[in-house]
């Protein structure tokens, strides 16, 4: 392999985990998500690329915004999530797809884990202006 295959072989990773992480985020955005980011991790840590957070108005929403986001994901992306956790419970459910992590969070949830604040040396990913508009990007 020569060292220009080997660097578009890297490259093409973050930017297709890029396009899976948008694709969550403008998933949550349509079933009424609020407060929609991407936080690039990438350079942070090793262990994945992007989290999409985003907040919900109430558990059936929050099962809502999963499950459509794994539908997507399936057809569109071609991807199937790695794991699930918290779904159930419906206060702060993590969808897994490898580099791409999803957190869906009720507003208290949301407050209290502030993912944010606690990677805040990430950079935000600008949203599409179809979520922008809609007033749910930062």
């Amino acid at each position: 392999m020569t060292a220009v295959s080997t660097v578009q072989k890297a490259d093409s990773r973050p930017d297709h985990a890029r396009k899976r992480a948008l694709a969550a985020a403008r998933v949550a955005d349509e079933t009424r998500g609020t407060d929609v980011h991407v936080l690039d991790l990438r350079g942070l840590t090793d262990v994945f690329d992007y989290f999409v957070v985003a907040t919900g108005a109430s558990r059936r929403q929050l099962h809502a915004m999963a499950d459509e986001i794994e539908q997507v994901m399936k057809k569109e992306m071609h991807d199937t999530r790695r794991g699930v956790e918290g779904y159930e419970d419906g206060r702060w459910i993590v969808i897994d797809y490898g580099d791409v992590v999803v957190h869906l969070f009720d507003a208290e949830s949301r407050e209290y884990w502030d993912l944010e604040q606690l990677w805040s040396g990430c950079k935000t990913v600008p949203l599409p202006s179809a979520t922008a508009a809609s007033g749910t990007s930062r």
